[in-house]
């Protein structure tokens, strides 16, 4: 693996082992060059409990790789975390910055319901 995978994992594992020590759910962001995935995860991390992508047909979005369709997932997952019960999560940005898609699907995801 290149430097750049490495130095993400390496973030992101230090971020989850900090969530799992809150014992709440986890909203988890990843990011790939096309498309955008959030998932909310039981507080120990064995059972996903709600997900939303820009794969989804209900979003109906032309493109998935941009703020926008980041916004419309991150409403997404706050809706079905919302109607499952959960209304506070521990935001796991999987070592990407918070900038660009993933501020995006947060303050979304924020000004929907979720609270973290």
């Amino acid at each position: 693996m290149t430097n750049k995978v490495v130095a993400r994992n390496r973030r992101a594992k230090k971020l989850r082992s900090k969530s799992i020590d809150l014992s709440t759910n986890r909203l988890s962001v990843f990011r790939s060059s096309q498309h955008i995935y959030a998932q909310i995860f039981s507080p120990d991390g064995s059972e996903i409990i709600a997900q939303a992508s820009t794969l989804d047909k209900e979003l109906k979005l032309k493109s998935g790789s941009n703020s926008d369709a980041a916004e419309k997932v991150g409403t997404s997952i706050a809706e079905k975390g919302l109607s499952i019960g959960i209304k506070k999560v521990a935001f796991d940005r999987s070592g990407y910055k918070y900038h660009g898609r993933v501020k995006a699907l947060a303050e979304a995801a924020r000004t929907a319901g979720l609270e973290f």
